[in-house]
């Protein structure tokens, strides 16, 4: 089987981590990569779930402030329900 080298970009601390990790299992970088590939090629997919982000909806300052307000004001009640 002939190899073929591969290039590719990966946050240097990610990449030192994955390395510690790899080295835990006794396998190099290289090898779970390659394992990766291998899993992916025999299961036709990824193998592992990929899902889409819940989306963080942006709001005002103004209206985080009134949020925060009603917590601290039901906080209170909560508060002095508790003291009886």
């Amino acid at each position: 089987m002939a190899h073929v080298n591969v290039t590719i970009r990966v946050d240097q601390d990610l990449k030192e981590k994955a390395d510690a990790l790899y080295s835990e299992f006794g396998i190099t970088f290289n090898a779970a990569v390659n394992m990766f590939l291998s899993q992916s090629v025999r299961e036709q997919r990824i193998p592992f779930e990929i899902r889409k982000t819940v989306p963080v909806t942006m709001i005002s300052d103004e209206e985080l402030d009134k949020i925060s307000k009603r917590l601290i004001e039901k906080d209170a009640e909560s508060y002095k329900e508790l003291a009886k």
